[in-house]
């Protein structure tokens, strides 16, 4: 386990080499740049745009750019923020808490309900629960995230008034108390279920097909021919087998939630990563935007191996070398 998970760890940096030739070239590609759009030529002294664009390094080769950002992104250094005039890192770990916050309820509530619907329909299938959970299913699949999150709003909040809407701490908590605690957790609630539809029915949809199918293989009917009580049955030797497709998938969502909270945080103004993605995109604050980009894919990276790990624990079966 420990030379296949160096081994691992090795080839990502080719990988993140590789990602952040794309990345940056990409971005050198988009028109203008921080300058563009916060000094007006017209009543500036050109000169004075000049003088920034050399001190920013705008006006060097492509390539010597490239050298300067990713020698100083290996060193822990992902530049400066011409928008918010401090360092990329401080800006996005400032972020970062809130994202990761929205990823762990988001994977706690997909995890709970998901394991929950998809025990009850693969234990009593082709029944009127069973038909139930599957159109809840069809629904969470076909319906964007952007609507439910409208719909989430509408009704929770503005309606009902159970949770917060927007933002992600209520006015007037002081930091470091249990209210400031349940405050944070109730801003991420909505936000969080957003991001967890889609994952909710796919996992139940897995779970229910595959406990369907495991009670029906050898191994269930000789327990079964042995007399042993049927909830053992499904518990012990169905439910621990069918469970492993979604245990694999936990490396993943991390990264992949933490990748669709773009969208999801920028409806709730949840001042999150995501939304700080956007935001720089718009005001051409690229150094952050590659940041961030850099990030998610080192993420996503270490979603993989953690989702290998996971299947070699879950499964005792599977070995790594």
């Amino acid at each position: 386990m420990l030379i296949y998970t160096l081994r691992r760890v090795a080839i990502m940096i080719p990988i993140i080499f590789l990602v952040s030739v794309v990345v940056f070239f990409l971005a050198n590609l988009m028109p203008g740049d921080a300058l563009t759009g916060k000094i007006d030529p017209l009543n500036t002294d050109p000169a004075y745009i000049e003088e920034m664009r050399e001190k920013l390094g705008y006006n060097d080769p492509t390539y010597v750019q490239y050298l300067n950002w990713v020698s100083g992104f290996f060193q822990g250094d992902f530049g400066q923020s011409f928008v918010h005039k401090m360092p990329a890192s401080e800006l996005i770990l400032s972020r970062l808490p809130n994202t990761i916050l929205l990823a762990v309820v988001a994977m706690i509530i997909t995890y709970i309900v998901s394991f929950l619907m998809g025990r009850y329909a693969g234990r009593h299938p082709y029944t009127l629960g069973d038909y139930g959970v599957q159109v809840l299913n069809y629904l969470a699949l076909a319906m964007p995230s952007f609507v439910a999150a409208l719909l989430l709003i509408y009704f929770v909040s503005f309606q009902l008034g159970w949770l917060p809407a927007t933002g992600s701490i209520g006015s007037g908590v002081d930091p470091g108390t249990w209210k400031y605690i349940v405050s944070k957790v109730e801003h991420a609630i909505l936000p969080s279920l957003c991001l967890g539809l889609l994952p909710i029915a796919s996992y139940t949809q897995f779970l229910r097909n595959d406990m369907i199918e495991s009670s029906q293989k050898d191994f269930v009917r000789m327990a079964r021919a042995k007399g042993t009580p049927e909830k053992k049955v499904y518990n012990k030797h169905i439910l621990r087998n069918s469970v492993i497709p979604i245990v694999t998938l936990l490396g993943f969502d991390l990264a992949g939630i933490i990748g669709g909270s773009v969208i999801i945080e920028t409806i709730f103004t949840y001042p999150g990563v995501g939304q700080l993605f956007v935001d720089s995109i718009n005001n051409r604050d690229y150094t952050v935007v590659m940041a961030i980009t850099m990030l998610l894919t080192v993420m996503t990276l270490i979603g993989n191996l953690l989702a290998d790990i996971f299947y070699a624990l879950v499964d005792p079966r599977i070995r790594l070398d």
